[in-house]
């Protein structure tokens, strides 16, 4: 290995250590190693805006940022949440299925699993602690349902695997909506277990009536992904032009049918939306820093030569694959771990023959899974502040979900028709 490529990585890892945030530690490491190089700077800032400026199809991330927090700000939270009570509120552990199908329902429009959690996490919290359910697992639950918002479409992870690696937006959408299923179905099952063990109440029943309208309530929200993945996959928009029809419709949604935003809410809404999108952008630029020393050593193609000298079964690939990224999602955004580690495996991932779309999916589910695993995971710290509990009592909570998520994982890495059943059914 290059000695400046060494020094950099070590760089890298001390950063990381020392707690600096992953995308100023990229950014200091990438300024280093392009000075020991001797590469003008500005040439390789010129690159990445080019590269930026010409990915049209990344403009799609700040639209469903906004559709997300106005969701939040225009109160449509409460409509879904009453909603999702409503459909399996009353059956055995009723509120911990609550939040899993208000996260399936939620994840229709933000594409991301920190919305849902900083969302709805705070009413789902506070609905299960008032019915008597377990602080820890009340999180844990809030934290592993939320891992479903970027599998389910939209999703932001996708956009960007998409641009990466060139396989089809839409196909990518239609692909997550059964894992993101079968990942509900199974979190739901060990809802069962887990209430049946510890006799955790049942909801209120809602007469017939009273459900008819709490779902006509939720309509308007219920249609936002409907109008997406039909947009997309018919080909009457593009991916960007659909996140800028959901960020409109959304906006219409709350101001004129459900009237819960004004003008101070939408000031707060675009204030939110500048300020995370600012952030991502920085992770963003500074890991295509990082991609570019990548593609500069040519990482990807030594690692594919090792890889492959390693093995070439595909099977076995995917098992390394998973772990690598399991890990990895513990402790790294992911958007750095998207930008910079996913173009190191493409071209063995093409090599062996998998298809595109079934990996994108696949990997989007281990990184999400990766952001509820103890010790790092980002959702474990969210919902630990959400509910004001010590973080160690979500950890001993979530470990079984884990379990749950993985099994689900290993169904989707292995049998790639639960991904691809849909897309290649409407090709």
């Amino acid at each position: 290995m290059d000695q400046v490529l060494l020094i950099t990585i070590i760089l890298f890892i001390i950063t990381f250590i020392i707690r600096i945030p992953v995308a100023i530690g990229m950014i200091l490491t990438s300024i280093f190693y392009f000075n020991a190089k001797g590469q003008d700077i500005s040439l390789v800032a010129d690159t990445i805006l080019s590269n930026l400026m010409s990915t049209y199809v990344i403009l799609v991330v700040p639209l469903f940022i906004f559709t997300a927090a106005v969701m939040n700000t225009g109160l449509v939270t409460d409509k879904i949440f009453s909603f999702a009570n409503a459909l399996v509120g009353r059956y055995k552990g009723g509120m911990g299925h609550v939040n899993v199908v208000a996260s399936c329902v939620f994840s229709g429009m933000s594409g991301s699993a920190v919305a849902d959690a900083s969302g709805l996490g705070k009413m789902e919290i506070e609905s299960m602690r008032r019915q008597g359910y377990d602080d820890g697992f009340s999180s844990a639950i809030t934290a592993a349902s939320s891992t479903i918002g970027p599998i389910f479409p939209p999703s932001i992870p996708m956009v960007i695997y998409a641009m990466l690696s060139g396989a089809s937006v839409g196909a990518l959408f239609i692909a997550g909506i059964i894992p993101g299923l079968l990942l509900a179905v199974a979190l739901m099952i060990y809802i069962v277990f887990v209430a049946r063990k510890r006799d955790y109440p049942s909801g209120p029943r809602y007469t017939f009536k009273k459900f008819v309208i709490f779902t006509f309530q939720a309509f308007p929200a219920l249609l936002t992904p409907v109008i997406l993945l039909i947009g997309i996959y018919s080909g009457i928009i593009t991916p960007t032009e659909a996140g800028a029809a959901a960020a409109l419709y959304a906006l219409l949604v709350s101001v004129i049918v459900y009237r819960t935003m004004g003008v101070n809410q939408l000031k707060d809404v675009f204030k939110d939306t500048v300020v995370t999108t600012g952030n991502l952008g920085l992770i963003v630029g500074a890991a295509y820093c990082f991609s570019y020393i990548v593609a500069y050593e040519q990482i990807p193609a030594v690692i594919s030569d090792f890889m492959l000298d390693f093995t070439d079964n595909k099977y076995v690939m995917l098992l390394i694959i998973n772990i690598f990224f399991l890990i990895m999602g513990m402790f790294v955004d992911t958007m750095v771990m998207t930008l910079v580690f996913i173009p190191m495996v493409l071209p063995f991932i093409d090599a062996l023959g998998i298809d595109p779309v079934h990996f994108g999916v696949l990997i989007v589910l281990n990184m999400m899974i990766g952001l509820s695993t103890p010790p790092f995971g980002m959702l474990l710290f969210i919902v630990s502040g959400i509910a004001k509990i010590p973080i160690n009592k979500v950890i001993k909570e979530v470990w079984p979900m884990i379990l749950v998520m993985l099994f689900v994982l290993g169904l989707v890495t292995y049998i790639p028709e639960i991904s691809l059943f849909l897309p290649n059914i409407l090709e």
